[in-house]
């Protein structure tokens, strides 16, 4: 039976969060949550229904220079470093573009840039790295360039969607040092997209985590992965794989239902796949204060010995 009713699907819905000079934010949450969408609107590639950006204490709207000033100011590093460059351009001309389209420099200085930037990521010899292709280098360089071409303009805001995903586990760790080293040398502030929670534990001080657009708990990133509050947080952190040969025989529990047949537009968005859910989940809940620097929104009290 086909069911008549239409709903709305809000991508990202009600959320806030501030980033502060020289740390690093993390989104965390499953494909689909919203992470990417959040990293759009702050860089007004697409526009919210509603809500504020601001940067630097100015509104990131319809003020085209106000706009101008966090485009150049706040880079994107991409997840697919196959999709995120253009095979036809050389690595000097991509890591160069950035410098052109703001007008920085001539071309020396931008050609003295570009060796910088490459030795910093650790791409050498430079004068034959600006002269390949994409298509010469592997997955890993190609990171690396997308990385070089976010830093060569010197941001004060870096935002990392999925970096290391689509990267070998062989080098994701590499990548890894290379961005906290790169952030801490500049005091770029980050904000570190992922569903790894492993990852955001290694390169951020605080941490969002999002469900179906809504921010469920936030807080410093020890407390809220290591005493959680809120369900979702929970089943994330017990999906984590541990290197130990012994868990071939174990079994291991997420806890987590299979969605029950509800309403998610109504009340608890997880409460179809809670396992603790009880009446008052009927209510949305808000996020409130359950210790210092740590919010959570749920109904239900976990105490830390049940995760």
């Amino acid at each position: 039976m086909l069911d008549s009713r239409s709903t709305t699907v809000k991508a990202v819905d009600n959320i806030s969060f501030s980033l502060k000079k020289g740390k690093v934010f993390v989104l965390a949450g499953e494909s689909g949550s919203g992470k990417s969408t959040i990293a759009k609107i702050i860089l007004q590639s697409i526009n919210q229904d509603s809500g504020e950006v601001f940067f630097e204490g100015l509104e990131i709207g319809k003020n085209k220079e106000n706009l101008k000033k966090i485009r150049m100011n706040c880079q994107m590093i991409h997840q697919d470093p196959y999709d995120s460059i253009n095979p036809r351009m050389r690595i000097g001309e991509i890591i160069s573009e950035p410098l052109e389209i703001h007008n920085i420099g001539n071309k020396k200085e931008r050609e003295d840039r570009i060796t910088k930037v490459l030795q910093e990521v650790k791409l050498e010899p430079s004068e034959e790295i600006i002269k390949k292709y994409p298509h010469m280098l592997s997955g890993g360089q190609r990171q690396r360039v997308v990385l070089a071409r976010a830093l060569v303009i010197k941001p004060k805001i870096i935002i990392a969607d999925e970096p290391v995903s689509m990267l070998d586990v062989s080098i994701r760790a590499e990548m890894l040092e290379l961005m906290h080293e790169l952030q801490q040398k500049y005091n770029i502030s980050f904000i570190y997209i992922t569903h790894d929670l492993a990852t955001a534990r290694h390169f951020g001080q605080k941490i969002g985590i999002l469900y179906k657009g809504k921010i469920v708990e936030i807080g410093a990133i020890d407390k809220v992965l290591l005493a959680p509050k809120h369900p979702y947080t929970q089943a994330l952190i017990d999906a984590i794989s541990e290197p130990d040969p012994e868990n071939l025989h174990r079994e291991r529990k997420i806890r987590i239902n299979e969605p029950r047949n509800l309403d998610e537009n109504e009340g608890c968005k997880f409460r179809a796949r809670c396992p603790y859910m009880i009446d008052e989940c009927i209510n949305e809940p808000k996020l409130k204060k359950v210790a210092e620097d740590h919010y959570s929104a749920c109904h239900v009290e976990i105490d830390h010995e049940e995760v």
